[in-house]
Formats: structure tokens, sequence, C-alpha cells
């Protein structure tokens, strides 16, 4: 029976060909790649403001094989298909349920392309609405100690204006779980890599450029201390902050006007990474 790797490389081509047509008109440019961890057991965590184009962007820029947490409705055709067509609705409003019927034909293949691969590549998937998140955390888990990389891209795949940043939702906890029960039941410190992304958040087909922050590794082994509760809500928020701090460079170099398509600026200028506080001051006037 083929493994979850073999399943995976054998998909692999053609979720870099569906990553490169998710992200069409857009350039990809990104930095401190070579932060990626390349072997061994490693998480992933990032921002998610652009739907499906951010997990596109990961297949496009990963240099291994990798095991992401999902929404289960993804595992779903008829599911699925609600959600592209409320994902359509709610960045072009009526045109977009126009462009749902006229497209349907085509992205009907593209559907159950990914409805009936993402279970054979070993995807994770995470039930957001009935509190099914401890399978997940086991199963993220049990990948880890069989040397796999696992992607948790945290947020719901949209910018959302009220929160304190629109672009990076606050985390939760289960990475940080993850990552404390391998280091304390099985002697694991995982490394997990932080990265931001930014321009996903702009519709299918519409140019721009796509970028991606990597950062260095974090360990859960640098937040221990006061017990499991402590160290999960300490090592939880030092991840959030680093992401944030990554966003924030990818702002502060991007050329041209700093007002940002998708959402209104974020209201950070500045990050603690020990404590996972952050400075509230808007970056421009």
């Amino acid at each position: 029976m083929p493994t979850f790797e073999d399943e995976f490389r054998r998909f692999f081509p053609i979720a870099r060909i569906l990553g490169r047509a998710s992200l069409l008109g857009k350039k990809l440019v990104v930095r401190g790649a070579e932060n990626f961890v390349r072997d061994g057991p490693s998480i992933i965590v990032g921002n998610h403001c652009g739907s499906f184009k951010d997990v596109a962007v990961i297949a496009l820029t990963a240099p291994r094989p990798f095991f992401f947490t999902a929404n289960k409705m993804i595992f779903s055709r008829e599911e699925l298909r609600f959600l592209v067509r409320k994902h359509l609705k709610r960045h072009l409003g009526r045109f977009g349920l126009f462009l749902n019927f006229l497209l349907n034909p085509l992205y009907a293949l593209f559907i159950q392309l990914i409805s009936s691969n993402v279970a054979k590549v070993g995807t994770v998937p995470v039930d957001l609405y009935n509190h099914g998140k401890r399978q997940a955390v086991e199963r993220c888990q049990d990948y880890l100690k069989m040397g796999r990389s696992i992607v948790a891209l945290q947020g719901r795949g949209r910018v959302v204006p009220e929160d304190p940043n629109p672009y990076v939702k606050s985390f939760g906890r289960g990475m940080s779980i993850v990552a404390y029960n391998v280091y304390e039941r099985f002697g694991m410190s995982v490394p997990v890599t932080p990265l931001a992304i930014y321009g996903t958040q702009l519709p299918f087909l519409i140019p721009g450029k796509v970028l991606v922050n990597v950062g260095k590794p974090m360990f859960i082994a640098d937040h221990l201390g006061g017990g499991m509760k402590a160290s999960v809500d300490r090592f939880k928020a030092a991840m959030e902050a680093t992401v944030n701090m990554l966003f924030l460079e990818l702002i502060r170099r991007r050329p041209g006007p700093r007002a940002l398509p998708g959402g209104p600026l974020p209201p950070y200028s500045s990050v603690d990474t020990s404590h996972g506080r952050v400075a509230s001051r808007r970056l421009v006037p």
C-alpha cells in the first residue's frame, strides 16, 4: 500500500501546477528561504490571509514534502464547492457569483482533483466548527514522530479589518501544544519555522506581488517554565509576535506607496518576541 510520501511525490507535480495557476498574474518573492528546515521533524507556522493561495505559496517555496492542517470541508467535493463560491462572493460580490456560474464547468475538475487527493497525501483535517481539534493535535504529533514536516497556517484565510492586525490573526494554542507534548513525552526538540505572507489577499487573477518572509526556527525549549499552560502560552505568544515582526519587515521593504490593498494598515510598529507584546502605533501618519 502506498505511503503518504509516495502519494505526495506522485501528486506533487500536479500540486505545483495548481499552485502556479492559483497565483496566476502574481510574482512570488521569497526572503529567508534558507531558514526552512530540510530534514527531520519540523513545523511551519504563519499567517493565513489569502485562502487557497497561501497553500499554493507553501507548495512553491517549501524545499521538501509537507503535511498541512486544513479545514475538513475541503475533503468533501460538495463542501469544497461551497467554500469556493463563498470565497468568490466575499471578494467580488455579485460579480463573484456570476464568475462562479461562468467558470463552474472548469473549476469542477479542480475541485474534484483536490477533494479526491487531499486525504491521500496525509493532510490533517481540522473541524473548525465542532471542536474536533484534539484529533488533529494527536495526528500532528504522530507525523512529527515519523520525521515529517507540518504546516499550520493561523487564521481563516482572509483579511479581518477589525482585528488588531488584519493580516495576522491571533494564534491558536494547537502547534504550541504539539511542540510541548513531543518535547516532554518523546524528548524531541522540534524546530518551528515562522513565516509571513503578504499579497495573497488580492483576488484571483488580480496582478501583484506575493511576498514571503521566512524567519529562523524557534524551539519550545527556549520558552519552558511554570508548567505546561505557562510554557504553551509563552511559546504561542512568541510565535505570533515573530510572525507579526516578519510581516512588518515585508511591509517596510515594499517599494512605492505604503498603503495596503485588501485591508487597512496594521497598527504595529515594534514587537517584543520574548513575551509576545506588540506596541500599538501606526507605521505611517
